[in-house]
């Protein structure tokens, strides 16, 4: 092609390309910095119908009722490519975690489906979130699939109401939102929940980022907008950089040579 063009007195190879539009708009790391979180709309960047179709499979969590889950630890190779680590429990400190089921427990998830990681818009979603946030080379990712499905009313944190996951960086991307009313999400600046900062429904591709150790958050009940078909709601869920000491242990144990938070 090039020379075929240099016949005819120019170069195609000269020519300027033109410049993908960035993942996040400027205003999302200007949001973070002032006032840590911000909400961005990525249904530009990613196929939610094909997101979607791994739903169904989704086993059901053996640690919380009417709950469908899956989890993987993933981190960024020297060369910049999303590599799975492998087994590692989910481990949340009573400190970071007020529900009965789940606090000061190790949790075993069946990890994310390789069809689903080896995605390339999953693949360029983890890379744009670790490039946002900082995030090095063998720094343990946690992202998870999660989310409920039902009949009647469902409390989608079980217990755990005003909250922080023990980490410093935090996402919460909708996938789907079917027959639903309620599950608002709300930040507050502290854990009684008596400076809220944001109350938002937030809507399938839209993704809501927060710095978890400075903000606490948390997502209202749901019920059946038709009574006669059932609900249902489910996100992904991406962080890093843990401050639970319980936590970095675990990923220590199982990850001698991941790069993790000096928190132990």
């Amino acid at each position: 092609m090039k020379n075929e063009s240099l016949k005819h007195g120019y170069d195609l190879s000269a020519v300027a390309q033109p410049t993908p539009p960035p993942y996040w708009e400027s205003r999302v790391s200007q949001e973070l910095s002032q006032q840590g979180w911000s909400l961005a709309d990525i249904s530009a960047h990613i196929d939610l119908e094909a997101w979607a179709s791994f739903l169904p499979s989704l086993p059901r969590d053996p640690y919380v009722n009417r709950r469908w889950k899956r989890m993987s630890w993933l981190n960024l190779t020297e060369e910049e490519e999303v590599e799975v680590m492998g087994n590692c429990p989910m481990a949340q400190g009573g400190a970071f975690n007020d529900a009965e089921s789940m606090a000061d427990k190790l949790r075993y998830y069946p990890a994310l489906e390789e069809r689903f990681t080896q995605r390339q818009d999953v693949k360029a979603f983890v890379k744009a979130w670790a490039r946002m946030w900082g995030i090095g080379p063998r720094e343990p990712i946690l992202m998870q699939i999660t989310g409920s499905r039902g009949k009647g009313m469902i409390d989608p944190l079980q217990g755990q109401g005003i909250h922080a996951d023990g980490c410093k960086f935090l996402s919460i991307l909708v996938i789907n939102r079917d027959n639903v009313d309620g599950a608002t999400n709300r930040l507050y600046a502290d854990k009684a929940g008596q400076q809220p900062l944001l109350e938002h429904i937030t809507a399938p591709g839209q993704v809501l980022h927060l710095h978890d150790d400075r903000l606490f958050h948390s997502v209202d009940a749901m019920t059946q907008r038709d009574s006669s078909r059932p609900f249902e709601r489910f996100i992904v869920i991406i962080n890093s950089r843990f401050v639970d000491g319980f936590q970095n242990r675990m990923l220590r144990r199982h990850f001698p040579d991941a790069v993790l938070n000096n928190v132990f």
